[in-house]
């Protein structure tokens, strides 16, 4: 990995006043989008999360502030956020495509994958998707950034693809879009009825 995700790249880019790419309440309303979907479609609160490439698990306090006793996985490839927020935010080390050789059982009420597939090989990509798409029981909240859309903050690395390249890639794994950045897993797919997805 080229890019080094350590204390001073999130610092610049979740915390600099000049550089960060989310206002402070940005997470939060993504969390009640994605939460409430999740529960629109499951018919019951979430009781557990995954969240992918989750840096410093920025997510779970605002996950635990309408969900008070869900359980969160978070999953990154940064030694940095690991050995400082693992315990205290349940962080793991692994990557994207690295998903399978976690060996996770269950699916997961809610998935979070933001800001990470446009960093993402296309062969890493193609890896872990179906993997993401197993473990989504449930929503997942895929934010990704495309070719046709104005993107500030971090570029370096950024792979700028049209939206129908992911849009066909995340169906191919099972997925139906079901609001912004959600999609529902293959697991629950079926009680959707015609005019609840786009």
């Amino acid at each position: 990995m080229s890019k080094q995700y350590d204390r001073a790249y999130f610092d610049k880019w979740y915390r600099s006043r000049n550089h960060r790419v989310h206002d402070r309440g940005e997470v939060r309303r993504k969390t009640i989008v994605a939460v409430s979907l999740a529960e629109y479609f499951l018919r019951r609160p979430i009781e557990t999360v995954l969240d992918v490439g989750a840096g410093e698990g920025a997510w779970l306090p605002r996950l635990r502030a309408v969900r008070r006793n869900i359980a969160y996985i978070g999953i990154d490839p940064s030694d940095y956020a690991v050995e400082r927020y693992g315990a205290s935010r349940n962080l793991r080390k692994g990557g994207f495509a690295d998903l399978a050789s976690l060996r996770f059982r269950d699916s997961f009420d809610l998935v979070i994958c933001s800001d990470v597939m446009h960093y993402l090989s296309e062969r890493d990509l193609r890896t872990g998707l179906p993997e993401l798409a197993r473990l989504t029981g449930g929503v997942a909240y895929i934010e990704v950034l495309t070719k046709e859309d104005e993107i500030i903050g971090d570029l370096d690395g950024l792979i700028p693809r049209p939206a129908a390249f992911y849009q066909r890639l995340i169906e191919r794994a099972g997925f139906a879009q079901a609001g912004p950045y959600c999609w529902i897993g293959p697991e629950i797919r079926e009680v959707a009825t015609k005019l609840e997805l786009p």
